[in-house]
């Protein structure tokens, strides 16, 4: 080998380990960032468990139609919105939360329910002991790097995987401009129909190479609604993540925004009033 080559051969191997260096930096930071919202709602667990919606029933059921058994897991339960509805319709139910303040508020409002400190990267059960693994508006914050393999591994064979969102239906024109006035902080990709569809359907499942755990992934949306004013929407606004990391400032100038233009909007500013929302469904089947 001449020196010459030897020089190119060194450059371009420089070349990839820098490129590989800052791959492996790009990731780490998402997964900061990742690891800031997710970890921002214990501050707000209270605000949380009072302002957020439920589930409509129906995609909770369409969620679960072709899981083999009735023993289901509810990953990133929060304060327990899904694992209620869960519940109501006669599943039996364990659910797995980190965050302390979350979890707490969860064993408070449903006392009978099984309820672990736990991720969705290090799951505390056992290898096929549940026949669905279900979340609420928390699989975006999974590293499913980890969580795949965790999730496959707690799921009995043909057990189904089911991520359920509730998004803001901005097809009705008041709740498009108050996504425009607040922001993506706010109203993010994931809160509106549109671009949730896209964005679960390439980002938020397991991958598929390898051992290939899961089968095609399915989508569906259902009506859905929550009764609000301005003040209590304002307060629903207050605990999403990208408004929860804010500096103080700043928050209170976004929820002031959010709250004239809903004062200024007949369909808001009068009272009582629906919250047009759907709740969007993404689910997969166990291999």
């Amino acid at each position: 080998m001449t020196g010459t080559d030897h020089n190119t051969e060194h450059h371009q191997g420089a070349v990839q380990r820098h490129v590989l260096t800052g791959q492996e930096a790009e990731q780490e930071s998402a997964r900061d960032e990742r690891r800031l919202h997710s970890s921002s709602f214990g501050r707000a667990a209270v605000a949380y468990a009072e302002h957020r919606p439920d589930y409509a029933r129906a995609a909770v059921r369409w969620a679960l139609e072709t899981a083999p058994g009735p023993r289901v897991l509810d990953l990133g339960a929060g304060t327990g919105k899904l694992t209620a509805a869960l519940v109501a319709l006669g599943h039996d139910v364990v659910s797995v939360e980190p965050d302390r303040a979350m979890l707490a508020e969860l064993r408070g409002t449903l006392p009978t329910v099984r309820a672990l400190p736990g991720s969705a990267e290090a799951i505390p059960l056992p290898d096929a002991c549940v026949d669905a693994v279900v979340s609420g508006n928390a699989m975006h914050w999974f590293d499913m790097d980890l969580a795949g393999p965790e999730i496959a591994r707690v799921l009995a064979p043909g057990g189904v995987l089911a991520g359920l969102w509730n998004v803001f239906d901005d097809r009705v024109d008041w709740v498009a401009g108050l996504a425009r006035v607040t922001g993506p902080a706010a109203i993010g990709p994931r809160d509106v129909p549109a671009s949730w569809r896209t964005a679960t359907a390439r980002m938020h499942l397991p991958k598929s190479g390898g051992d290939a755990w899961f089968d095609s992934p399915e989508q569906a949306e259902f009506p859905h609604g929550q009764q609000r004013t301005a003040d209590s929407l304002v307060a629903t606004l207050a605990t999403k993540a990208g408004v929860l990391v804010m500096p103080e400032r700043e928050r209170e100038a976004l929820l002031e925004e959010a709250r004239t233009y809903l004062a200024d909007r007949p369909e808001t500013g009068a009272g009582d009033f629906t919250l047009p929302m759907l709740t969007s469904v993404l689910r997969v089947r166990r291999m």
